[in-house]
């Protein structure tokens, strides 16, 4: 199979999973959902005139919190899954634009957004290099990048990501810390704060933040 094929075989996968799920979503990992929504917004500093875009949106919960805390922020969000958009649509203010797209080829011009959140999507990017410079191309410069997922550093994620990697196609990978500075580091940032924590006694999460270079 070449490359493209297997590419678009996997994003098949991604989409036929979460169109399944999108109708339950929400009511079926509730604390999940809310607690890793929670711990991002807690690590984004959002200014009221800022241009915010979450990638891989979902359902829109992060969207939703963050239109509540700051009204005034304009919010962008996109995932490849028309019923996850459908959702986020149904409870989401209609000043929120929401597209349909893939985190590795976003349809935004150079350097529109003051911050790019994704949360909960890392371990689903098939391509996270080049997601990550997708990211930063439509950052402005001195923009913020958050990004919060799986921690393979935590003995609970890194069974469950063994047995996902075997047995769910939409799933690709989580990362270790010092994974995930490698990948920063090869789009271009030469530094990187990661901070880890749990959600729970068992599940561990991390954010990592960066700057864009002003020149």
């Amino acid at each position: 199979m070449s490359t493209l094929g297997r590419k678009s075989h996997e994003h098949d996968a991604i989409v036929k999973t979460y169109a399944r799920l999108a109708a339950d979503y929400d009511v079926r990992w509730p604390f999940y959902v809310d607690a890793t929504t929670r711990a991002t917004i807690a690590r984004l500093s959002v200014r009221p005139t800022d241009r915010v875009l979450d990638v891989g949106c979902g359902t829109g919960a992060l969207l939703h919190q963050l239109s509540v805390i700051h009204p005034q922020a304009q919010l962008f969000g996109i995932d490849p899954v028309p019923e996850m958009l459908a959702i986020a649509r149904g409870k989401l203010p209609a000043s929120i634009a929401l597209y349909d797209g893939w985190a590795e080829r976003l349809p935004f011009r150079d350097e529109p957004f003051d911050i790019v959140v994704c949360c909960n999507v890392f371990h689903y990017i098939r391509q996270p290099v080049a997601a990550l410079r997708e990211m930063t191309r439509v950052l402005r410069r001195g923009g913020q990048l958050v990004i919060t997922d799986w921690c393979d550093d935590y003995l609970a994620c890194h069974i469950c990501d063994r047995y996902l990697r075997l047995f769910d196609r939409a799933y690709y990978k989580a990362y270790r810390e010092q994974e995930c500075r490698h990948l920063f580091k090869q789009a271009g940032y030469l530094n990187v704060d990661i901070e880890r924590y749990k959600i729970s006694w068992l599940w561990g999460l991390m954010t990592a933040k960066a700057t864009k270079r002003t020149v």
